[in-house]
């Protein structure tokens, strides 16, 4: 079984130390965040996980598109449209993938960013490689102000412009070595949001990327696991630590061919798990869909925990895994 994570980890910004980085930092060019990214890579390498990300380290998932995309800005990390929204002419994330894998390529040379190892949802258990995150269209939309070219009741239209704008990023992110690529959506499970449109947004997103994609969905999703299972994605990833009642929704689930990110750490406390409280709950979901369709990975982000805790937790996951292998 593969082990992943859902994106974030523990973030903060360094000031510049050395002569180079005092210089890089008066040219403008210096990097605060870069130390953080390599110790997010460099954890969860040592923890043992399988398919990695680089931290999300340089600020809340809102903010770092809606900052880029133009039609979109930010205030107080708040989103606000503003515009028509069209693709950046530039990558977002593609710098910080490429820096991730030459990180990881450090510790593990058994980290690649061929192409074609995850081609047709190959999921190797003993693959290593690192997942790529972008914030969905419609978590995007519905969390801004509209105050230009949109009318208030045309968040419908600004959710697919966005996708078309995000489709762009994930061609990027594609082509700097992500093995797979996530799609963020917490808002699909809190009834505000329109499913149609979402599938139809995801759907522009993925439509000729060559690599696995996944959607992460927040909250309880009974009411909307057949939805998602109908997006055009390689796994649905959830919380099933601290929503136990999503487990329920995976009894006599048609999979659709799709495999199961199953949260099983609990991201919202810094108390670590027990490899018995972890295993309960793989067990369970490998009771309902089978081993094969499951990936292992924590609740959601690690942002907000010490990273202390944030490294334990996916130590132990990793470990369990193993130990019921």
């Amino acid at each position: 079984m593969l082990t992943t994570v859902v994106g974030s980890y523990p973030s903060f910004s360094r000031l510049p130390l050395s002569i180079m980085e005092k210089i890089s930092n008066y040219m403008g060019s210096y990097d605060a965040y870069k130390s953080a990214l390599e110790i997010a890579v460099q954890d969860q390498v040592k923890a043992g996980v399988n398919l990695i990300s680089d931290g999300q380290v340089r600020g809340n998932m809102l903010e770092v598109f809606a900052k880029e995309i133009p039609g979109m800005i930010t205030t107080d990390g708040k989103p606000i449209i503003i515009g028509k929204i069209q693709p950046a002419p530039y990558s977002i994330g593609a710098s910080d993938i490429k820096v991730a894998l030459k990180t990881a390529k450090k510790l593990s040379s058994d980290f690649k960013n061929d192409l074609q190892i995850l081609y047709r949802n190959k999921f190797q258990d003993n693959f290593k490689g690192i997942k790529a995150i972008i914030t969905g269209p419609t978590t995007l939309a519905l969390s801004s102000r509209i105050e230009g070219f949109y009318n208030k009741d045309e968040k419908d239209k600004a959710i697919i412009d966005i996708a078309g704008a995000l489709k762009k990023e994930a061609e990027y992110l594609q082509n700097a070595g992500a093995a797979v690529i996530q799609i963020d959506e917490p808002f699909l499970s809190t009834g505000i949001a329109d499913l149609k449109t979402a599938n139809k947004a995801i759907g522009i997103i993925v439509s000729d990327l060559l690599q696995p994609t996944s959607i992460h969905v927040c909250g309880p999703i009974s009411e909307v696991l057949d939805d998602l299972l109908r997006f055009k994605v390689s796994i649905i990833d959830c919380e099933f630590a601290d929503q136990n009642k999503n487990l329920e929704a995976l009894e006599n689930i048609n999979l659709k061919g799709k495999k199961i990110g199953l949260g099983c750490i609990d991201t919202k406390t810094n108390t670590v798990e027990t490899k018995e409280q972890v295993a309960s709950i793989i067990e369970k979901g490998m009771e309902l869909v089978g081993k094969e369709n499951l990936i292992a990975d924590p609740d959601c982000g690690m942002r907000l925990r010490s990273r202390e805790a944030a490294y334990s937790k996916l130590k132990v996951m990793v470990e369990t895994v193993k130990w019921l292998s």
